[in-house]
């Protein structure tokens, strides 16, 4: 007798349908697997026959054909046990055929019967949604798949329970979305004494939504100016939330809720080529993916893999990033915010007034040498965080909280979104020139500071993009003279 049941496989952040046939046929007991499946999928075979033996369902003594089709797509993942079981249930008469129709499946098993949490249910709610299906998940997966509007998912404990809604016994509820995560704790500006250049840049970085590098001595306050910068960012809407849910849960990282607060980052410079840009045999989202909407820190800058700051060039620019493998070419968002913290010279106290600096000319050129000029070129803002003496960290007044800074880039922000729609880091060609007006003494400094500084095309307009910032944030329309000339500090640092 045949069964089939409806399920879905995750490639990149879509749920792709795939269909489990399964057969018993008379002959000597035997089970076959085929369709491209992984080994999590092949061991799916020892899972569910003790699930069903130790749940008191009969497992058949015949020959058992599975098959994921589309065969030519590779299948992964363990959440395929749901779908197998109920397929050999129904194809021994224990599960009406018509009670799988209109229903998608998938749930991990455990041997005595339970089910467990599966990686992907927005995205799987999503492929239901988009094919007008039920979804039956393991409960703590359904309330996950519920904060996708629309789709209807049902969510069981046990394989007993799935079976006895599937033979009208006892009916499943659809589940509920969690309540939404309260915001962490917001981290205060106050916090950092004195840096108030270094404030202000956070200040712009949050507004323009600009990449912003930190140079400075340790324990200056980099990684505590870094850490405060997701507060400074207004809430992500429902749409956006729920794109940055949709990643997260693709990467199977736990989901209580939609995310509304943008996500903060922080890979240490040990993480590997794909951790950071994304990868594996079916590609699954890095960090710089996970970061979307919200911001990537990336502290000792240098020390990471040359060949993994060189991948972040192309989402810098475009907002994504493109992972190739022999099977598929997949796109993941990366529209983030780059903050990068890296000290002056390898011993870290170069230009510090009290500490000297132990290294050579050629061991600082070689330092800064780690990060190539295209790379550093894609920084909006440069700015130092000098080392502050206990005095002056005692002296130090105290600076503007969170919530004020904040209420200014909000303001800031509402003013792009009223002129363009985006912001101002998004500005190109000739949208940045429409929106970009310099008043006559700043088209003259500027000319002039492009040929002293000899800028690029490309800093050329990022100092377009910051001084708009600047002029938003001063609640300016037109470019000032000042705005510019504030905007050209942070290009300095380059040098």
């Amino acid at each position: 007798m045949l069964a089939q049941v409806r399920s879905y496989t995750l490639f990149g952040l879509d749920a792709v349908p795939v269909t489990v046939e399964v057969d018993v046929s008379p002959g000597l007991p035997s089970y076959a697997l085929v369709g491209l499946p992984d080994k999590a999928v092949e061991e799916s075979r020892e899972r569910v026959r003790a699930a069903l033996k130790n749940a008191g369902f009969p497992y058949p003594q015949a020959r058992v054909v599975v098959n994921l089709a589309p065969a030519e797509l590779r299948k992964e993942g363990s959440h395929f046990d749901l779908p197998i079981a109920l397929g050999l249930l129904a194809a021994q008469g224990v599960v009406p055929l018509e009670a799988l129709a209109g229903l998608a499946v998938a749930g991990e098993l455990g041997l005595d019967g339970t089910l467990r949490p599966v990686p992907g249910a927005v995205n799987l709610a999503l492929g239901a949604l988009a094919e007008g299906k039920t979804l039956l998940l393991p409960k703590e997966s359904a309330k996950e798949a519920a904060l996708v509007e629309g789709v209807v998912a049902l969510g069981a404990e046990t394989l007993a329970q799935a079976v006895a809604h599937l033979k009208g016994e006892e009916a499943l509820s659809p589940a509920a979305p969690e309540d939404p995560v309260e915001a962490l704790e917001v981290l205060d500006l106050r916090d950092v004494k004195g840096q108030a250049k270094a404030k202000r840049a956070l200040e712009i970085a949050a507004a323009g939504y600009h990449h912003l590098l930190m140079v400075g001595s340790p324990g200056s306050g980099k990684t505590m100016l870094a850490r405060r910068l997701p507060f400074l960012l207004p809430p992500l809407s429902r749409e956006a939330a729920l794109e940055v849910t949709r990643i997260h849960s693709a990467a199977g990282k736990p989901v209580k809720g939609l995310l509304r607060t943008p996500p903060f980052r922080a890979p240490h410079h040990t993480v590997s080529y794909a951790g950071l840009i994304g990868g594996g045999a079916i590609p699954k989202p890095g960090e710089v993916s996970l970061a979307h909407r919200g911001v990537l820190f990336l502290d000792e800058f240098p020390e990471f893999s040359r060949d993994a700051l060189e991948a972040l060039r192309q989402p810098l620019e475009d907002g994504v990033v493109t992972v190739a493998r022999a099977r598929a070419s997949l796109t993941f968002p990366a529209r983030f915010l780059l903050v990068a913290a890296m000290n002056p010279c390898p011993c870290g106290w170069y230009g510090d007034p009290e500490r000297p600096c132990s290294c050579t000319p050629s061991a600082r050129q070689r330092y800064a040498g780690r990060i190539s000029g295209p790379l550093l070129d894609r920084f909006d803002l440069v700015v130092e965080v000098p080392r502050l003496t206990p005095l002056e960290l005692a002296r130090a007044p105290e600076g503007e909280p969170t919530a004020v800074v904040r209420e200014r880039v909000l303001a800031a922000r509402e003013r792009m979104q009223a002129r363009q729609g985006k912001p101002n880091s998004e500005l190109l060609g000739r949208e940045l020139r429409q929106h970009a007006k310099l008043s006559p003494s700043s088209e003259a400094l500027l000319q002039a500071a492009t040929q002293r500084l000899a800028l690029s095309a490309r800093s050329y307009d990022r100092i377009l993009r910051v001084a708009r910032t600047i002029a938003d944030l001063a609640g300016s329309e037109r470019i000032e003279e000042a705005h510019l000339a504030e905007a050209l500090t942070y290009r300095r640092s380059l040098g």
